[in-house]
C-alpha cells in the first residue's frame, strides 16, 4: 500500500470552500498546450470499436493535439448504443493533451448534455476546487468520462452503453499518456481496473492501468451529498500530489 501524508487541514479547507472557477473557453488553440474540443463538427465515420483501437500508426497525427481531434471527429453522430436517442451533445473532453494528470468520471449531466463540456455542474464546481487545492488548474489536466453521452435522468451507465463507449475512453488514455489518473467515483474505477470491487476498497491506494498509477477515489457530486468522506478524497489527492512531485499550496 501507498504511504499516506497526513492530511493538511488548511489545504483541505480550500477545496471544500468556494474559491471562483477558473475561467473556460470553447476555442481550440492548436499552437497552445491547452486543447478545448467542440463536439459539434458534423464530420461522420462509423468505425468499430477494434478499427479505433487498431489505427496504423501512419495515419495516426504527430501532435496529442491533432490526434485527439481526429479521435473526435470518429465519434461525431454516434449511434453505437441508446445513449445517442435522448443526448444534446456528445461530451468528449477536455484540458492539456499532454497532460500529466487525467481526471475520469462516469458520465456527463444535466449541464454537460447542454455544453458539451465535462464536469460544469455543481460537481464540477467542487473538482475545480479539487484540483486548485494540487496547485495546478484545468488547463493543466485533462478531464473526461466513461461514456460520453448522458444516461436521461442521470442514471448509472449501464454494460452495454460502458462497452460501446470503451474504446474511445482507452484511446483518449493512450493518446495522452498520463503520468496519473484519477478514477471519480465506482463506475470509472471498475471500468478501468475490469474489477467488481466496491469504491470504498478500492480508494486509497494506487493500482494500475496499462502501465499507468491510477488513485480511484470518490466522484465529486458523491461528496456533495456526503460531505464527511471529503476527507479521504483528500487523503487520495495527497498520494497524487505526492506521485507527482508537486508542492501543495498553502492557504490561510
Amino acid at each position: 500500500m501507498a504511504h499516506r501524508l497526513a492530511p493538511s487541514a488548511t489545504t483541505e479547507e480550500t477545496w471544500t470552500s468556494e474559491i471562483p472557477s477558473p475561467s473556460t473557453h470553447h476555442e481550440l488553440h492548436l499552437s497552445s498546450q491547452t486543447l478545448t474540443i467542440n463536439p459539434d463538427s458534423g464530420l461522420t465515420q462509423n468505425l468499430s470499436s477494434e478499427q479505433i483501437l487498431s489505427v496504423a500508426p501512419s495515419t495516426i497525427p504527430q501532435s496529442q493535439e491533432e490526434s485527439l481531434i481526429q479521435l473526435q471527429s470518429e465519434l461525431q453522430n454516434c449511434q453505437r448504443c441508446k445513449l445517442s436517442c435522448g443526448r444534446t451533445h456528445i461530451v468528449f473532453g477536455e484540458g492539456n493533451p499532454r497532460a500529466r494528470l487525467v481526471f475520469v468520471g462516469e458520465g456527463p449531466g444535466e449541464q454537460e448534455d447542454l455544453q458539451g463540456r465535462p464536469f460544469v455542474g455543481k460537481a464540477g464546481q467542487l473538482l475545480d476546487r479539487m484540483i486548485a487545492a494540487l496547485g495546478l488548474s484545468k488547463n493543466e489536466v485533462y478531464i473526461l468520462n466513461i461514456v460520453k453521452c448522458r444516461p436521461l435522468g442521470n442514471r448509472n451507465p449501464e454494460t452495454d452503453e460502458i462497452t460501446a463507449c470503451s474504446p474511445f475512453l482507452y484511446k483518449q488514455l493512450e493518446l495522452i499518456q498520463p503520468q496519473v489518473i484519477v478514477a471519480l467515483g465506482m463506475f470509472a474505477a471498475q471500468t478501468l481496473l475490469q474489477t467488481e470491487e466496491k469504491i470504498t476498497q478500492l480508494r486509497g491506494r494506487f493500482h494500475l492501468f496499462s502501465g499507468i498509477k491510477l488513485m480511484p477515489t470518490y466522484h465529486p457530486a458523491y461528496l456533495l451529498k456526503n460531505p464527511a468522506s471529503k476527507k479521504e478524497a483528500w487523503w487520495d489527492l495527497q498520494e497524487v500530489a505526492k506521485e507527482l512531485g508537486l508542492t501543495l499550496p498553502s492557504r490561510k
